[in-house]
This record gives C-alpha cells, sequence and structure tokens, in this order.
C-alpha cells in the first residue's frame, strides 16, 4: 500500500510540474512575442513571419518611439498617477482598515456591513461617471485644474483591500498594543510603531495591487482626463494604436518597421518597471495575502 501511494504521488507530482510549466510558457509567451514584433522587421511582422524570435532585426520602432516627446509625457504622468494614487490609497485604506479593526469603534459592524455591501452591489458606471463629474466641478471650483488629481482621489478607495488590511491588524496581538499604551503611545503610534511594522507582508501586497491598478488604469483617466498633455501611458497607447491602424495614416508608408511594431514597442515599455518591481514584492505576496485573508 504503502509502494502504491509513493508512485501515485510521483505521478501526480511530475503532472502538476508539467501542467504549470506549460501553463507558464502560454503566460510568457505573449511577452515574448511583443518582445520579438517590435524589434522585427515590416515584412516579417505584417506577413506573420514572426513566432517566437525575431526575423529582420531593427530597434527603428524604439527610436522613433523615444524621439516622441507625447511618449514621455505620458510616461511621466502615468508615473505621476501611479505613485500619487498608492500613496494615498495606501493612507485610506490602512486607516480605515485600522479604525474597522477595533472592537471598541462605535456601529463597528455596521461600517463593515456598508464596505462590504459595496463589493456586492454597485449603483454603475453611470451613476459613478456622474459623481465624478460633480467631483470635477468642485475641483473646478476650488482652482484645481489638472484632472490628473481628479482620478487620484477619486480612485482611492477599494473594499477588498481595506479588508484585507483590517483582517491583517486585526491579527496583532492586543497584548503588545496594550504594553504600547502603558508606556505612552498614542493612537497614531500604535499603529506606525506596532500595526504597521507587524503587518508589512499585507501592506506590501495592497500597495502591488494599487500600484499595478494605477500603472494599467486606463477606463476612468480616458474619461475624466480632458488635456490630451495629461493622459497617462494606457490612454496614450490606445490612442496610437487608433492612430498606427488607420488605414489613411499608414497608406504609402516606407518604414523598415510596420505599424504594429510601434504598439509592441510601447507594450514593452510600458511592461517593464512592474518586471522591474515585482521581483522584489513576491515574496511578500502569498505570505501577505493569505495574512489578510485569512481571519483567526
Amino acid at each position: 500500500m504503502k509502494r502504491k501511494l509513493e508512485v501515485s504521488e510521483l505521478i501526480f507530482k511530475i503532472l502538476s510540474y508539467l501542467f504549470l510549466t506549460v501553463f507558464a510558457l502560454l503566460c510568457l509567451y505573449p511577452f515574448v512575442y511583443a518582445v520579438s514584433a517590435s524589434m522585427s522587421g515590416r515584412h516579417a511582422v505584417e506577413y506573420s513571419q514572426v513566432v517566437l524570435f525575431p526575423k529582420e532585426v531593427q530597434f527603428e520602432a524604439f527610436a522613433m518611439m523615444f524621439q516622441n516627446n507625447m511618449f514621455w509625457n505620458a510616461y511621466s504622468n502615468t508615473l505621476f498617477l501611479t505613485l500619487y494614487g498608492t500613496l494615498w490609497a495606501m493612507g485610506v485604506s490602512i486607516l480605515g482598515g485600522y479604525a474597522l479593526s477595533k472592537k471598541r469603534l462605535l456601529f463597528r459592524k455596521t461600517f463593515n456591513f456598508f464596505l462590504v455591501f459595496t463589493m456586492w452591489f454597485s449603483a454603475g458606471i453611470i451613476p459613478q461617471y456622474l459623481n465624478y463629474l460633480q467631483t470635477q466641478t468642485v475641483f473646478r471650483a476650488v482652482g484645481i485644474m489638472d484632472d490628473k488629481w481628479l482620478v487620484v482621489i477619486a480612485m482611492g478607495m477599494a473594499a477588498m483591500n481595506i479588508i484585507l488590511l483590517r483582517n491583517a491588524f486585526e491579527n496583532v496581538p492586543s497584548e503588545i498594543e496594550e504594553a504600547a499604551i502603558v508606556d505612552g503611545a498614542t493612537e497614531f503610534q500604535v499603529l506606525n510603531k506596532v500595526y504597521i511594522p507587524m503587518s508589512k507582508s499585507t501592506i506590501a501586497t495592497v500597495a502591488l495591487f494599487f500600484a499595478i491598478s494605477r500603472w494599467n488604469g486606463y477606463f476612468w483617466a480616458r474619461q475624466m482626463i480632458s488635456n490630451q498633455n495629461e493622459h497617462p501611458l494606457q490612454v496614450f497607447i490606445r490612442l496610437q494604436l487608433e492612430q498606427y491602424t488607420d488605414p489613411e495614416q499608414i497608406a504609402g508608408w516606407n518604414r523598415i518597421y510596420a505599424s504594429d511594431s510601434v504598439i509592441y514597442a510601447l507594450i514593452v515599455c510600458s511592461i517593464i518597471p512592474i518586471l522591474i518591481i515585482y521581483p522584489f514584492i513576491q515574496k511578500y505576496f502569498a505570505k501577505g495575502t493569505n495574512a489578510g485573508g485569512v481571519k483567526e
């Protein structure tokens, strides 16, 4: 019986590793293809000759993109939205999660119910859009003309992330908080010196969620930011896609790279920062999700 169990376990492991390897390669292939297509010549891309490795290698698509001032402007706008959007959202989420983790909070159950209720039911896109328009009017009235701040502040709350932080804070031993209060620590000092350091895995995970959401944000940035100079990278890529797939725009195009190569080059450059940051936060990912997703 033990022998049969060992054989079946070995077969299961082999099949599992094989499945995960194939799945990982399938997930990796689109990025590899985007890199290859961005570096391949016009003929190879337009006639679908690029499968895995680049053909007729050229870097003119990247050179043309780097010479476009609008590209760098969009990149800076995306960095602005990601940095300030993540900081604002983390501030709201940490304070909200900390408050909701306290049993002494008045109407705690009611607040938790309404927070979860927003995950079950939503008013819809149109009411949300009208709400943002009213917020934009208020911003205009107080002299804030930069619509990027509207996107930063409007996207500053995510119920799921607050729940993750709330659960993580609830798992912090109350004895440590009581010892800090006895030593004269204030509420903010308890949060800063006790809860945040002991929940850094969950905080890093939630920060990654917010950062990726801001970096990839397209829909509301397209709807609420009217000034083209304030468009983030994702909106810029979409506008470039519309331009380079327009037959009138590329008619008579006499260049060594295809119009799709420019789009793929933009996509590659938009992914690079996430690829650089993610390995440093990955070690917190599983631990942080488990700590915030499981309530003891």
